[in-house]
C-alpha cells in the first residue's frame, strides 16, 4: 500500500478518455491502514475545503476504504440522483445505527421504499401546514418568557424550544413525554456518533467494546424507554389526535400491514431529530450570523413589519416572508446541518462517465461545496439576497443541498423550513440578540454544531 491515495483508488484505471469526461486527482498523503482517516478526523470540515481545492473529483483512503470526494455539482447530483440505483447507502457505525436504528434514513431497497411511502404522508404539505400554529405558539411562549436585558444561552434557549415543537407536534401537547430526559439523551447520542465517525472507531467492529460506545447505550435506552411509554399512552386512548406520532402509528403499506413497534421506534426517533436537532442548530447559526451583520438585521425587521405589523406569524405568512426565507437559506449554506452525503458504488457504477470500482465509498460535503467560490461569490458573506430570484446569483443545482436530494431527500425539509422561518418571525419582531464578540467554531458531529455556548443580551424592539 502507498503512502499516496492514488494507487488504489477504487476509480478504473484511466485511459485517454472522451472530451468532457471528468478526470481524478491524488488527494493528501495518507499511512498505512488508517489512510487519510487522521487527517479527516482532526478537523473534517477542513480536510473537505482541502479536497476541493484540489479539484473536482478527488482520491483519498477512509481508512482502508477507497473513496472518491466529489466538488462539481452536476457530479454530486448524480450521486444523490443514482443512490438506491447504481450507488447504496453506507454502513454507518454502532454508534448511529444504535440511535437512528433502520428508519428511513438508514434502510435500504424495497424496505426503505415501504417505510418511505409510511412516513411521507405525516409531513406533506397539508400535514407541515396544520404543524404550524404549534411553532408559532411555542415561540410565542418563549418570547413571553425573555425580558430586556435578559443574558441568555442561545444554543441552550433554541434547543429547549424546538425540543417543545418536536413533542408537540410529534407525540402530542399532552402525552406528558419527558422533553428533557430525551433532549440530554439526544446531546449524548450526537457527540459519541461524531466522535466515532471521525476517530478510530469509526474502523472498529461492533462488537469491540468503547466507552464511547457504553455511553450511547444508555444514552439510547432513555430515548427507547420515553417512545415507548408515549406509544403505549397512544394506543390506550381511543380519541384521534392529530401529531405524527398518531399517524404513524395509523399508516399501512400497500398490503394492510402497519409498522411493527421497533419501526415506530425508530421513525420516530429520526422524525425528532430532523424536527429538533436539525432545526435547533440553524436557529443558533442564523442569531449568530444577524447579529454580526446589522445590515440584514434590518432588512429582516422591515419585511417582519410590512408583513406581520404587530400579529404573529401562521402558515399563510410562510410564502411571504421571503427575505425571512432567504436568511434560512443563506444560514444553510454557511451552516448546513447536514454536512456530508456519502454513497457506496455498486457493480457498473460511475460518476460523469467515469467508472468506479464496486464498494468505492462516494462522499460529497454541504460545507465544502456551500463554500465553492464558483458558485457562490464571496462565499464567506452572509448575504440572504443572493437567493433572490430576480437579482440574485445564478446558483447551479445541487450547489446547495442541506437536505440532500434525488430518491433520498429529507422527508422533513419543508418542516425544517417552515419551522426555521416561523420562529425566526415570531422572536425577531420583538427582539434583536446581541451575541457575545468572539467566533463560534462548527463542530461537525451527527449534525453542524456550535464549539461552545452562544451567549447573547436581549434587547426588546
Amino acid at each position: 500500500m502507498t503512502t499516496e491515495t492514488g494507487t488504489a483508488s477504487g476509480v478504473q484505471p484511466e485511459g485517454p478518455g472522451t472530451p468532457g469526461t471528468p478526470t481524478t486527482v491524488v488527494g493528501p498523503r495518507g499511512v498505512p491502514v488508517l489512510g487519510n482517516l487522521p487527517q479527516f478526523g482532526k478537523d473534517p470540515l477542513a480536510f473537505f475545503e482541502r479536497l476541493r481545492a484540489r479539484g473536482d473529483m478527488v482520491r483519498w483512503r477512509f481508512g482502508p476504504k477507497p473513496s472518491l470526494f466529489l466538488a462539481d455539482p452536476e457530479h454530486i447530483g448524480e450521486l444523490m440522483k443514482e443512490t438506491e440505483g447504481t450507488f447504496d447507502q453506507p454502513e454507518l457505525g454502532i454508534a448511529f445505527r444504535t440511535v437512528m436504528g433502520n428508519g428511513v434514513v438508514v434502510a435500504r431497497g424495497q424496505d426503505w421504499r415501504r417505510k418511505r411511502s409510511l412516513v411521507q404522508p405525516s409531513v406533506r404539505p397539508k400535514q407541515v401546514r396544520s404543524y404550524a400554529a404549534t411553532m408559532a405558539e411555542c415561540a410565542v411562549e418563549l418570547a413571553e418568557r425573555w425580558s430586556d436585558g435578559e443574558r441568555i444561552d442561545i444554543k441552550r434557549e433554541m434547543a429547549v424550544l424546538t425540543q417543545r415543537i418536536a413533542v408537540r407536534t410529534i407525540f402530542g401537547a399532552d402525552t406528558g413525554a419527558d422533553a428533557e430526559a430525551i433532549g440530554r439523551a439526544m446531546d449524548v447520542a450526537q457527540r459519541e456518533i461524531g466522535a466515532e465517525f471521525s476517530g478510530i472507531g469509526a474502523l472498529l467492529p461492533d462488537w469491540v467494546p468503547t466507552r464511547g460506545r457504553a455511553r450511547i447505550k444508555r444514552a439510547s435506552a432513555v430515548i427507547d424507554a420515553e417512545v415507548a411509554r408515549v406509544v403505549a399512552q397512544h394506543r390506550q386512548g381511543d380519541e384521534e389526535r392529530p401529531d405524527l406520532l398518531s399517524r404513524l402509528l395509523t399508516a399501512q403499506d400497500e398490503t394492510g400491514a402497519r409498522l411493527s413497534d421497533a419501526e415506530i421506534r425508530d421513525e420516530t426517533v429520526t422524525l425528532y431529530i430532523g424536527g429538533h436537532e436539525t432545526t435547533s442548530s440553524t436557529l443558533v447559526w442564523a442569531w449568530y450570523l444577524l447579529a454580526r451583520e446589522p445590515r440584514v438585521r434590518e432588512a429582516l425587521t422591515a419585511e417582519l413589519e410590512r408583513v406581520l405589523g404587530d400579529r404573529e406569524p401562521g402558515f399563510e405568512d410562510y410564502a411571504r416572508l421571503t427575505y425571512a426565507q432567504w436568511v434560512v437559506k443563506e444560514t444553510l449554506r454557511l451552516y448546513p446541518t447536514i454536512w456530508l452525503l456519502t454513497g457506496v458504488a455498486r457493480e457498473g457504477a460511475s460518476i460523469g462517465g467515469l467508472p468506479l470500482v464496486a464498494g468505492t465509498r462516494v462522499w460529497s460535503s454541504q460545507w465544502a461545496t456551500h463554500r465553492d467560490p464558483r458558485w457562490f461569490p464571496e462565499p464567506e458573506e452572509f448575504r440572504p439576497e443572493r437567493w433572490d430570484p430576480d437579482g440574485g446569483d445564478e446558483i447551479p443545482e445541487y450547489a446547495w443541498f442541506p437536505f440532500g436530494g434525488g430518491p433520498r431527500v429529507c422527508l422533513g425539509a419543508r418542516f425544517a423550513m417552515v419551522e426555521a422561518v416561523l420562529v425566526l418571525a415570531v422572536l425577531a419582531r420583538r427582539f434583536d440578540l446581541d451575541v457575545d464578540p468572539g467566533e463560534i467554531r462548527p463542530v461537525a458531529s451527527l449534525t453542524l454544531q456550535p464549539d461552545r455556548e452562544v451567549l447573547a443580551t436581549v434587547r426588546a424592539r
